[in-house]
């Protein structure tokens, strides 16, 4: 797509001052917005049918086995992040090891994912809100309504401030988590005393073997499990706002992506407890919801509809932030025009940034629903192509980056070397393998010419990008003919922390 560059060193220069409020998150406060961030309760509701599809019984054992390859990009990150926190994250970090352009699309790679995906998070806002208020009948018109109310109000708590915003999740997830808590301790105890649905599975430690049936079922429950697990990497987006800075946002990426597995396999192993593989199956658009009332009775059944309300709403929050720092240090490096790059002198957050991944996230929304609810739905699923692109390319850049530390201990080959790139090339033949599944039309709801739309979507929106890097080039020539040139130092700040 775009030819790599070896970045060379270059006389260091001041690393600039993006105006961030250093030191205001501790290790809690990441770890939650890690967590939150990959939405548990939204992604089982919108996934774990579509694996059970595929793979049957054995979704829970192939949901702990892509834990790894997550879990491996995690230690990139964690390590990436000690050398250099900036909240560029695989723009900088990308930009550092093979030049300008890589970077750059690195960044574009984690915009497109963004805004793409807040389509998908804010049509389940409105139709979960709807149906918490009892208009589960209403029109399309309210849902999408209601979904740009969502996008319009946390956009104005990114705005507000990041200490607001890191208590706000706090509350969102210990709701979700609660609410998921419940439900899987309720489901088991009906299942061990005979009161499952028709269809019900036994369970059996088989389940978590996911070495069955053929390759092709197995990398296709992969591709979506990785959207799954997608979104913990916003603790390292909010670096430069965490105390410790190098330390914490990487030990809290680690830390989220095993509370992550930990939660997934045990719904999962409750879900086909009670309902059975059949159900799931046939419930795929939305597992938690069609099990509700018969595993928590008909008014408890509305906490599930509100889990997946607060999962869905605290994601819609935790991917405008990141998303807005990231254009916040592509503008800083100068990569994309500065007037990105101004913050607000009181909440020291990127106004302009936060404002405009709000307002292109409706409109995007809004022109989605009106083209067609088959793309709507197409597009989603067609950031899985994104996920595997920025992140198997920060596996790479970590190694890259680091390739002069590598022997000098066996610990800097593990985690410097051999993690990332066994994370790196699992995305990589992800990011392949999406390629190959998503072509032809009917693997998505909608298509043109024969070819699937989640692959027009998920490989357009990176042609885009490119297009898009083509034009600012010639605006912004020095990043592009010089990089990222200031010194890497690892930074730490205390000035009080929410934890």
């Amino acid at each position: 797509m775009t030819s790599i560059v070896i970045a060379e060193p270059t006389a260091p220069t001041q690393k600039p001052d993006k105006g961030l409020r250093a030191g205001a998150l501790g290790l809690v406060s990441s770890v939650v917005i890690a967590v939150s961030s990959t939405a548990p309760a939204y992604s089982m509701a919108a996934t774990l049918g579509l694996i059970v599809a595929v793979v049957g019984v054995h979704s829970p054992g192939t949901l702990i086995v892509s834990f790894l390859p997550m879990l491996c990009i995690a230690y990139a990150f964690r390590e990436l992040n000690k050398a250099d926190p900036d909240c560029g994250i695989t723009f900088t970090w990308a930009s550092r090891a093979f030049g300008p352009r890589t970077g750059w699309m690195g960044g574009w790679g984690i915009i497109a994912a963004d805004v793409i995906v807040m389509a998908s998070l804010s049509q389940i806002a409105g139709r979960y809100f709807l149906d918490l208020i009892g208009l589960s009948g209403a029109g399309t018109v309210w849902v999408t309504a209601a979904g740009v109310a969502f996008i319009a109000l946390l956009t104005g708590v990114c705005y507000r401030g990041i200490e607001v915003s890191a208590r706000l999740q706090q509350v969102l997830l210990a709701v979700e988590v609660g609410t998921l808590t419940v439900f899987a301790v309720v489901a088991l105890v009906k299942a061990g005393t005979g009161h499952a649905l028709p269809g019900a599975a036994h369970p059996a430690i088989g389940w978590l073997n996911p070495w069955t049936g053929s390759f092709g079922s197995l990398s296709n429950s992969f591709l979506l499990a990785v959207f799954v697990y997608w979104g913990w990497d916003c603790a390292l987006s909010v670096n430069e706002e965490t105390k410790d800075s190098a330390r914490t946002p990487g030990r809290a990426a680690v830390m989220a992506t095993v509370i992550l597995v930990a939660i997934f396999a045990v719904i999962s192993i409750a879900a086909l407890a009670y309902a059975g593989p059949a159900f799931l199956a046939g419930h795929s658009t939305d597992v938690l919801g069609a099990m509700a009332t018969s595993v928590l009775g008909s008014t408890p059944g509305k906490l599930l509809v509100l889990c997946v309300l607060t999962s869905t709403a605290a994601s819609t929050q935790t991917t405008i932030m990141p998303t807005a720092r990231t254009v916040l240090a592509m503008s800083a490096h100068g990569a994309i025009p500065g007037w990105f790059a101004r913050m607000h002198p009181r909440y020291r957050t990127p106004t302009t940034a936060t404002i405009v991944m709000g307002t292109v996230s409706a409109i995007f929304f809004v022109l989605l629903t009106l083209v067609s609810k088959n793309v709507l739905a197409d597009s989603a699923a067609s950031v899985g192509l994104l996920i595997a692109f920025y992140y198997g390319l920060t596996g790479f850049a970590c190694v890259w980056f680091f390739r002069r530390d590598l022997l000098t201990s066996g610990r800097a080959l593990v985690t410097k070397g051999i993690l990332p790139l066994v994370g790196g090339l699992t995305l990589l033949a992800a990011f392949v393998l999406s390629i190959k599944s998503y072509w032809p039309a009917a693997s998505s709801y909608s298509s043109f010419d024969g070819v699937g739309g989640i692959f027009l979507i998920g490989a357009g929106s990176l042609a885009i990008g490119v297009i898009a890097m083509l034009v600012v080039s010639r605006f912004m020539p020095k990043y592009f003919a010089d990089g990222i040139t200031e010194p890497v130092q690892a930074e730490s700040h205390a000035e009080g922390s929410v934890s």
